[in-house]
């Protein structure tokens, strides 16, 4: 099954559809006291899950909407946590003259960040000059995963999402943590929806691509992670329960901007693109806001 959280103007609050056959589907229309988001309907279990799936759904539903011509919001919203995997893929890694750390490189991204499909992004000039993109495989937790091993990780996946880790690298080099320079407003496009895992049996073995302004910029298997899925959820399943609807963003292939020659950064008016076999393509418009001399320019984004 394919979820996606849809707002109708921009006033409206987002609520979670069920998408099939390039429809949107608010649940609210196809089931009584349907979850609103999709942290509830994950809370809610496998037989909540169930009642959805065995719905009827009539394909000309006045309340359907065209998934090309509906207002998405973020994949997800309100994660309990937001987990990003640096470093994951050895050509990203090598690009940026980082190392492949022995255990995973682990950050937290601000929820701030999360926008969604089609959305616009915007950053002020006098804080980066140098925001970059990053194609990631978005897993989220379904049951809760405490010292879980590898053979039982993907048990606890309730399923996948594309993200962009949007990053200003000029601040990335110059901080010794991560959060921040990613962690810009509207920096963690999601979407456009999320793929149960049942539709995904193995996330080792996705095509994964950046396309920028027409330009493909990143194009790899997710079999080329240093650490797979399975393994990340393992690993982190030792020092923390991983919690019912926590977002990990597992780390992008190699293609990143900063790492051209001549290097290549996202400016006002470009759209990238970022797309995974089996799930989606995810895109986001850029605005830069103000000059470099302008020291109070504010950021916003819109989802």
């Amino acid at each position: 099954m394919r979820f996606a959280h849809i707002a109708g103007s921009d006033n409206d609050v987002p609520v979670l559809a069920l998408v099939v056959d390039g429809r949107a589907h608010p649940l609210d229309s196809l089931v009584d006291d349907a979850p609103s988001q999709l942290g509830e309907l994950i809370d809610r279990g496998e037989a909540e899950l169930a009642r959805i799936a065995a719905a009827p759904v009539d394909a000309d539903s006045p309340s359907a909407v065209p998934l090309d011509r509906a207002r998405l919001a973020s994949a997800v919203l309100r994660p309990p946590q937001v987990i990003a995997v640096g470093l994951n893929y050895t050509a990203h890694s090598s690009e940026l003259n980082l190392a492949t750390d022995a255990a995973p490189t682990l950050f937290s991204l601000w929820p701030n960040s999360l926008s969604g499909h089609d959305a616009t992004t915007s950053w002020p000039a006098s804080l980066t000059s140098q925001v970059d993109y990053e194609a990631e495989l978005g897993v989220i937790i379904g049951t809760a995963a405490k010292d879980v091993t590898e053979a039982e990780a993907l048990d606890h996946v309730f399923g996948y999402t594309v993200v962009n880790d949007i990053t200003a690298r000029d601040i990335q080099y110059s901080e010794a943590q991560w959060s921040r320079c990613k962690s810009f407003d509207g920096f963690t496009p999601t979407g456009p929806v999320v793929v149960t895992a049942d539709e995904i049996p193995d996330p080792q073995a996705l095509r994964i691509r950046t396309v920028l302004d027409g330009d493909v910029m990143q194009d790899a298997g997710t079999d080329l992670m240093v650490r797979g899925v399975a393994t990340l959820v393992a690993r982190l399943s030792r020092s923390t329960t991983l919690l019912p609807g926590t977002l990990i963003s597992t780390g992008s292939p190699g293609g990143a901007g900063y790492s051209r020659d001549p290097q290549v950064f996202l400016t006002d008016g470009a759209t990238v693109t970022v797309s995974i076999d089996a799930i989606g393509e995810l895109t986001t418009h850029c605005r830069v806001l103000g000059d470099a001399s302008d020291e109070d320019a504010p950021g916003t984004t819109h989802a």
